[in-house]
């Protein structure tokens, strides 16, 4: 069989997170599950909160007709207004139901926005270290990506880098925050500073420059840091993000899109928003799952126990000699790696039944990921090897 040479390339390049993810399968084969120490997938073990089951027992001791019937492109009105509603008190601006889009998880919201916004070759800014996925969603729509770097000591924007790699061509920015992988929280005066720079290029170019805020980990946030509602720092903004963290609901895949209320021209931008979602493929979010989270806008699970998980291995880690930035957010870590070469760092963390994602995967090699959101007990059972595989690359 032969499939295109462009998916055949992508596969080849395609995420060393999954890779890793089904070498931990091969592995825990081999050796046991009790015995694979396995960082590498954002899949949450927390359960979702209790409020979701209650919810979840009330919608099916009580069936509606027509419940699971096709519903608007864009989703029920009930939960875009209950979206909206949380989003006009988190921003302190009027949100209507009508500016957002439920979507099949942050991923179907990312692609319905770019196909949106994006003409043939337009640019779009993705700030390294990057989801990896965003290079493939970006090339889905004929867009082309420019990776820029952050602040290598703290991974914060680099706002002087930004500037220099916008053009006449630049569409459109990312922003992750918190980040995916270091855990870094962009703080409202560098999200402003930047609003304020896409003014002065939009103005400079006569363009309309878009920043799409993805934020699944939004309210994963710790040590009382707040994540800045990109509404209030940038005009043309867009949202998208998923309960796949928040309420621990990964495999229900839904997610939305909103735009933000003063974004220029925002009732076409959404006209095309729904649009899209349909001849994506998408059509409609889930509509059991999309009724359920309708209630449960102001529902999270319990960031205390990432908290103490990011406390343990972050200490763990740095007194063994790891570098690291401190998370503020998520669950992840993003040490630098010891070895040069971070592919070869992860290979010999193997030797110890550690599985971890190289830094070149998130487009910063040098690197590479912890996913910590894993129950407490394997990380504590895991120290041993950490310990070890420390001393054999010459830490501590």
């Amino acid at each position: 069989m032969t499939i295109a040479t462009k998916i055949q390339s992508c596969i080849e390049q395609s995420s060393w997170i999954r890779k890793m993810f089904e070498q931990g399968a091969q592995l825990r084969e081999q050796f046991g599950a009790e015995n694979i120490f396995d960082f590498t997938i954002g899949n949450p073990s927390v359960e979702p909160p209790q409020a979701f089951h209650d919810e979840l027992k009330k919608i099916a001791a009580d069936p509606q007709p027509g419940m699971h019937r096709y519903m608007s492109n864009a989703g029920y009105d009930e939960t875009r207004n209950a979206v909206a509603e949380f989003l006009s008190e988190r921003s302190g601006s009027q949100v209507a139901g009508s500016q957002v889009v439920m979507t099949c998880g942050a991923g179907g919201a990312l692609n319905v926005v770019l196909k949106t916004l994006l003409n043939p070759g337009e640019k779009v800014i993705i700030l390294a270290p990057f989801f990896v996925e965003y290079k493939f969603y970006i090339d889905n729509h004929g867009g082309v990506a420019t990776v820029v770097e952050t602040n290598p000591e703290t991974f914060q924007l680099d706002i002087g880098t930004i500037e220099q790699a916008i053009t006449a061509n630049t569409k459109a920015i990312i922003v992750n925050s918190p980040n995916n992988p270091t855990g870094v929280i962009y703080p409202a005066e560098d999200l402003t500073a930047l609003g304020l720079l896409l003014k002065r290029k939009q103005d400079e170019f006569n363009s309309t420059i878009y920043v799409i805020s993805d934020e699944p980990y939004a309210r994963l946030a710790y040590d009382n840091v707040e994540v800045p509602c990109i509404f209030n720092c940038i005009q043309n903004s867009v949202i998208v993000t998923s309960h796949s963290k928040d309420l621990a609901l990964p495999g229900e895949r839904i997610g939305y899109l909103a735009a933000n209320p003063t974004m220029a021209d925002v009732d076409l931008f959404m006209e095309g928003a729904i649009f899209c979602n349909r001849v994506l493929g998408f059509v409609n979010a889930p509509a059991l799952i999309q009724r359920l989270v309708s209630k449960l806008q102001h529902v999270s699970v319990d960031i205390s126990a990432y908290e103490e998980k990011r406390d343990l291995f972050y200490r763990e880690l740095t007194a063994l000699g790891f570098e690291v930035v401190k998370p503020q957010g998520g669950f992840y870590l993003f040490p630098k790696s010891p070895l040069a070469d971070d592919v070869k760092f992860i290979e010999l963390a193997q030797k110890y039944n550690i599985l971890l994602v190289p830094g070149k995967g998130f487009g910063t090699p040098g690197y590479f990921r912890i996913a910590y959101c894993i129950d407490k007990a394997i990380i504590e059972r895991s120290l041993p090897a950490w310990k070890k595989l420390a001393a054999e690359v010459g830490l501590g």
